[in-house]
């Protein structure tokens, strides 16, 4: 299975991706939002793991982008946003679920699973 993390925090990114490569998924990553897009669009990827708050393109905008263009796979947003407000703006643009940061990875393994 090919995930897409697509996260402005590079610790977070990176630890994140090597979690989830240990579990046995490839693991592709993006520093920001305009170079998250084109990997959402272009590479044929299973599920994606967005964070709102990034620089270029915010997350909020690649999810409605990629629906738009007819894009089924699951998505997952990761980000501090707590308030129940950006969790309905979310799962209405077309996320699948939602984790709050902090996080601990069992969690957002089983929500990958």
């Amino acid at each position: 299975m090919r995930l897409l993390v697509i996260e402005d925090d590079a610790t977070l990114r990176e630890t994140l991706a090597a979690e989830l490569s240990r579990a046995g998924f490839a693991v592709e990553q993006a520093a920001d939002g305009k170079e998250g897009l084109y990997c959402a669009q272009e590479y044929p990827i299973d599920l994606a793991i967005i964070d709102f708050g990034l620089p270029e393109v915010s997350g909020l905008d690649i999810i409605r982008k990629v629906r738009a263009e007819g894009k089924t796979y699951p998505i997952l947003i990761l980000t501090a946003r707590d308030r129940w407000e950006d969790k309905v703006d979310g799962l209405s643009a077309g996320a699948d679920d939602y984790v709050v940061k902090p996080f601990h990875f069992e969690e957002v393994s089983a929500r990958v699973n």
